[in-house]
């Protein structure tokens, strides 16, 4: 492929913000790049440079990639440069759902250019940088804590804690390969599809060791992620968040060369349970799939919503809604496939028929009900004693938990073998294909924070 020139825009104007329409890759992207001198530091004229890079993005329908290492406003220019990062934090939002907005940080990231890594679609690290909106200065004044720039925003804590951090990489050689690997899931624009690619893995390839994976036992434990692997092509996964919210799995794969959203509970931690984060990391990835046109496939075995006091106190009606919200609205071609569990609350925002998803697939192993045999037969038959609830617990298991009662009352469409999953995955996709919905018209929606 020819190697089409650096389009450098505004390029006598100075500052510490640069921008140009490059060539990552096969694409042609916007890419802006914040650093300088006075460490990065933002002058109006910066902020004004900021603004017009994603307002041109914006309407050449290009996808907008930021590397950033600023240390916020510039002092000395008074509230003249914060008024320029307010300007520059409109246009990133008014690109929000129109053209994928990737930030990487290659370093120091303070006060308000951190506050637009909030705004960004996915967001990358690289080793040793750090982000933060009140430094170690700040925090040590009011609160008396003693920390260092790594430990309150550094990569680990982002990666792992806060969930700032989709991925990190060791240096910006890496993050370059990174960001061209993400844009290949994505289309330019939400008015295009993504445009996927040949694949020599055969659509119809049997996976039965996909289903050997699941224990017989029904607490067992097993990587929900050897399971996509199984179903996608080549077995090549790339998950953000990883280290975020590890009870729930969401991933860019292909099946088929067509790209696709995966969101699977991950049984390995606290039993695949949604919980605060999950949740909001699952309704984030799904309406971001949703934006940009990446059919779901949504992989179920969980026995439901984490309890504990800390987390209701915490708002998790609120959080947990955020999942049931994202799946309702999304208008991508939906798929679901249940694996083992799926109970109660958990079952319904896991993009279940009555969230409106288009085919609900599941496995001879998966258990549809309200909760598992044990726990209802403890609240149905308090005063049973323990033989009598082993016989309640049996006859529960034999006449509820089971795929086939679902499938009877229309909340499955079909129960299929592990084997079959992902050429029955390649059939569903091709023929959603062409689905077209419209939501009804509205200003926007208002979406639980």
């Amino acid at each position: 492929m020819t190697a089409v020139p650096d389009l450098g825009l505004r390029t006598r104007t100075g500052g510490s913000v640069a921008f140009a329409v490059r060539q990552l890759g096969d694409r042609r992207v916007m890419v802006v790049e914040v650093e300088g001198e006075d460490r990065g530091a933002l002058r109006p004229a910066d902020g004004e440079n900021l603004a017009i890079a994603a307002r041109t993005a914006r309407d050449q329908r290009l996808p907008l990639v930021c590397f950033m290492a600023s240390s916020g406003a510039a002092i000395d220019e008074g509230v003249g440069a914060v008024h320029g990062w307010g300007t520059a934090a409109r246009e990133f939002v008014a690109c929000s759902g129109v053209v994928p907005t990737i930030f990487c940080v290659t370093g120091p990231t303070v006060s308000g250019p951190a506050l637009l890594l909030g705004l960004a679609d996915l967001v990358v690290m690289v080793d040793d940088t750090y982000a933060f909106v009140s430094g170690p200065h700040m925090v040590r004044q009011f609160t008396g804590e003693d920390l260092s720039n790594e430990g309150l925003g550094g990569t680990t804590m982002h990666e792992r804690t806060s969930g700032v951090a989709h991925f990190t990489v060791a240096d910006r050689a890496e993050a370059d390969d990174l960001v061209t690997e993400l844009l290949s899931f994505l289309p330019d624009h939400n008015d295009q599809i993504p445009a996927g690619w040949a694949c020599a893995d055969p659509v119809d390839r049997l996976t039965p060791e996909a289903g050997d994976l699941i224990p017989d036992t029904p607490t067992g434990s097993y990587d929900v992620r050897d399971v996509l692997a199984c179903l996608v092509d080549d077995g090549h996964l790339l998950e953000p968040r990883a280290q975020w919210a590890p009870n729930l799995v969401t991933a860019f794969a292909s099946i088929g060369g067509r790209p696709v959203g995966l969101v699977a509970n991950q049984p390995q931690s606290v039993a695949g349970t949604l919980d605060i984060a999950a949740s909001q990391k699952g309704g984030r990835f799904v309406a971001f799939c949703d934006a940009f046109n990446l059919p779901l496939v949504t992989f179920v075995d969980t026995s439901g919503f984490y309890p504990g006091k800390d987390l209701e106190w915490r708002g998790m009606i609120r959080y947990g809604a955020q999942m049931a919200f994202a799946y309702a609205r999304a208008t991508v071609p939906r798929v679901c496939v249940t694996l083992r569990k799926s109970y109660g609350g958990a079952y319904i925002v896991m993009d279940s028929r009555y969230m409106g998803n288009d085919l609900m697939l599941a496995w001879p192993s998966a258990e549809i009900a309200v909760m598992g045999a044990k726990g209802a037969v403890e609240i149905l038959h308090r005063d049973a004693d323990e033989d009598e609830r082993a016989r309640l617990v049996a006859a529960y298991e034999e006449r509820l938990l089971n795929p086939y009662i679902a499938a009877e009352r229309g909340s499955v469409d079909r129960v299929i073998e592990p084997a079959e999953t992902r050429s029955e995955l390649a059939a569903a996709l091709d023929v959603l294909a062409g689905k077209r919905e419209r939501l009804p018209r509205r200003r926007h929606d208002n979406s639980p924070l």
